[in-house]
């Protein structure tokens, strides 16, 4: 059964469009998984054609025990691009993780990854929500700037916190926006999506 207080939602803007996933989109998703190989990156999981079967049905057997809402995401031309979720989800204290999200490379530092995460934290603080995590390796640089780019307050660091595939341990950083934060958030981000591009 899915929270409450987060359900599957369709979210949209002039950059980009979030739905609700569905086993359907696996072809969609294989094709844009192989945008850039980025399964091969070492520092964080990313499925490959392969294994996107399986990994649509670990996103939505979380969905079904309600720690999680995973999403498909579609770029201005409505082209599946992506995923991302609500992830470990507390109904109680109305916290989330915007997290286990990946893009294809084409699209990739473009004001797409700025109106997925107004998207989902608008709809997160709409629900009422007191904070949103976000959480990322410490050596995944881009991913970091990114985060901070949002807005985002740097938490601390979980030394030695989660084993990846490859035996290595991550440390992980989390940042998170909360809710008296957010009105100054949302105002920066719609600026960034605002001003005018070369």
């Amino acid at each position: 059964m899915t929270s409450p207080w987060l359900s599957p939602v369709r979210l949209a803007g002039p950059y980009a469009s979030l739905e609700p996933l569905t086993p359907e989109h696996e072809t969609e998703l294989a094709a844009a998984t192989g945008d850039g190989e980025l399964w091969k990156l070492w520092y964080t999981t990313v499925p490959s054609p392969a294994t996107m079967h399986a990994e649509i049905a670990r996103r939505l057997g979380l969905q079904r025990t309600g720690s999680m809402v995973p999403f498909t995401t579609r770029d201005a031309d409505g082209r599946v691009v992506g995923m991302t979720t609500y992830m470990n989800i507390d109904p109680v204290n109305q916290r989330a993780e915007i997290g286990s999200t990946w893009t294809a490379a084409r699209v990739q530092r473009s004001p797409f990854n700025t109106q997925c995460k107004l998207l989902l934290l608008a709809h997160a603080f709409e629900r009422g929500a007191i904070a949103v995590e976000f959480r990322t390796h410490f050596l995944n640089h881009q991913s970091r700037r990114a985060i901070e780019r949002l807005g985002a307050r740097l938490d601390g660091v979980l030394r030695n916190h989660q084993r990846l595939a490859n035996g290595t341990l991550r440390d992980t950083c989390v940042y998170s926006i909360t809710q008296d934060e957010w009105p100054a958030v949302r105002t920066h981000l719609q600026w960034q999506l605002d001003k005018p591009r070369a």
